[in-house]
C-alpha cells in the first residue's frame, strides 16, 4: 500500500491513491456527497474495504455541523411485540453498540408504527447521516427507504435492491425438521409466524422442503410470534392431530407457549412431543424443559450491518448471509431415553 507505514491507520489520502482518484473525489464518495460517477464511487468504496479505512468521525461531525448517527428502525405491527418487550430487538441493539464502541457516532432508535409506517419512513430518510439499519419491515417499506437514501441495510429478507445481512432462515428450518426426524419423530407439526413477515415466510419454506424430502404430512397452523399465540396454536394442533410427536415452532416466544400448552394436555416434552424453536434467544433457557433452538446470529448480523454503514461499503442488492445452527437442549430427546 503506497504511502502507508506498517501498522499505521489508513488515511483518506491512502484511499485516494489506492482508488486512483483525487483526495476531493475520495472525500465526496466517503461523505456520500454529489460530484462523483458511479464507477469512481465503486473504486473508492472498494479501496475503503481493502484498506480497512475508517473515517475520523469527530472531524466529520465538526465539518458538517451535525452529530453523525446510525438509525435503527423497528416497524411495530403488533402491540404485544413492543421494542422493549421482545428479545430480538435487545439483541440487535447489542450488536449495533458493539460496532459503535470507541467512535463518535450516536445510535438513534426509530419506531415506525404499523398504522402509518410510510410517513415515518419518509421522515427518517430525510434525516439520515451514517445510515439506517432495518430491524424488520416489509420489502415495500425497505424499497421506499432505499429509494430515498442508499445508506440502508436490512437484517431481514427484503426487496432485491436493498442491501441485506440475512440469516439462513430456510436452511435453519430445514435443519430443525431434520433433527426431529433423526430422533424418530414422524408426525412433525409446525407453528409458523405471521404471513407477511419475511423471516416467517422463509422458515415456512424450509419446513415444507424438509417434510417433502422426508415424506411427512404437512401439519401446520399460524402463529403471531408471541407466547400467547404459540400456546393457542399448539392447542389447535394437538386437537386436530392428537398423535403429533414433534413440533417445529418458528420463534422461541411461540415455542415457550407451545411447551406450556403441550404440558397442559398431559403430554410430556420431550418424551411425547419433541419441540424445536427458532432464535436461540434468552427465552430458550427460561422454558421447562430448556428449549432446543436454531441459533439466529442476531448480534453478529447487526454488528456487520453497522460496520458496512460506517465504512460506506454497501452496494444495491448486496447480500451477506449468516448460517443458522442447532443448539440442542432438553426439549428434544430420543425415544429410548
Amino acid at each position: 500500500m503506497v504511502g502507508m507505514t506498517y501498522g499505521s491507520r489508513p488515511t483518506i489520502d491512502d484511499v485516494a491513491r489506492a482508488a486512483g482518484v483525487s483526495r476531493a473525489t475520495a472525500s465526496r464518495v466517503i461523505n456520500d456527497a454529489p460530484g462523483a460517477s458511479g464507477v469512481l464511487r465503486q473504486r473508492v468504496r472498494q479501496a475503503v474495504a481493502d484498506l480497512g479505512y475508517r473515517p475520523n468521525e469527530i472531524a466529520r461531525a465538526l465539518a458538517s455541523g451535525r452529530q453523525r448517527a446510525v438509525d435503527l428502525i423497528a416497524v411495530i405491527d403488533n402491540p404485544d411485540l413492543s421494542l422493549g418487550a421482545h428479545p430480538y430487538y435487545s439483541r440487535v441493539l447489542a450488536g449495533v453498540m458493539t460496532a459503535l464502541e470507541s467512535i463518535n457516532v450516536q445510535l438513534r432508535v426509530q419506531v415506525a408504527a404499523e398504522d402509518d409506517p410510510v410517513s415515518a419512513i419518509d421522515a427518517i430518510a430525510g434525516d439520515l447521516t451514517v445510515g439506517a439499519i432495518l430491524a424488520n419491515g416489509s420489502p415495500e417499506l425497505a424499497a421506499r427507504l432505499h429509494q430515498r437514501s442508499h445508506k440502508v441495510v436490512s437484517l431481514v429478507p427484503t426487496a432485491t435492491s436493498v442491501p441485506a445481512v440475512e440469516a439462513d432462515n430456510i436452511g435453519g428450518a430445514y435443519a430443525a425438521v431434520q433433527h426431529l426426524h433423526s430422533l424418530g419423530r414422524r408426525r412433525i407439526a409446525a407453528i409458523h409466524g405471521p404471513d407477511r413477515n419475511t423471516c416467517a415466510i422463509a422458515r415456512r419454506i424450509g419446513y415444507r422442503r424438509a417434510i417433502s424430502v422426508f415424506r411427512l404430512r404437512d401439519l401446520n397452523t399460524a402463529g403471531d410470534f408471541t407466547r400467547e399465540g404459540g400456546h393457542a396454536a399448539a392447542l389447535r394442533l394437538i386437537e386436530a392431530y392428537p398423535d403429533i410427536d414433534g413440533m417445529f415452532v418458528a420463534c422461541d416466544l411461540m415455542a415457550a407457549g407451545a411447551i406450556q400448552a403441550i404440558t397442559v394436555t398431559g403430554r410430556r416434552v420431550p418424551h411425547d412431543v419433541s419441540v424445536v424453536g427458532f432464535d436461540d434467544s434468552v427465552v430458550s433457557i427460561c422454558t421447562n424443559p430448556l428449549l432446543t433452538s436454531m441459533r439466529l446470529p442476531t448480534e453478529e448480523m447487526a454488528t456487520a450491518a453497522t460496520r458496512m454503514l460506517l465504512t460506506g461499503t454497501i452496494t444495491p442488492g448486496h447480500r451477506q448471509r449468516f448460517p443458522v445452527v442447532l443448539v440442542e437442549r432438553d426439549s428434544t430427546s430420543r425415544r429410548d431415553r
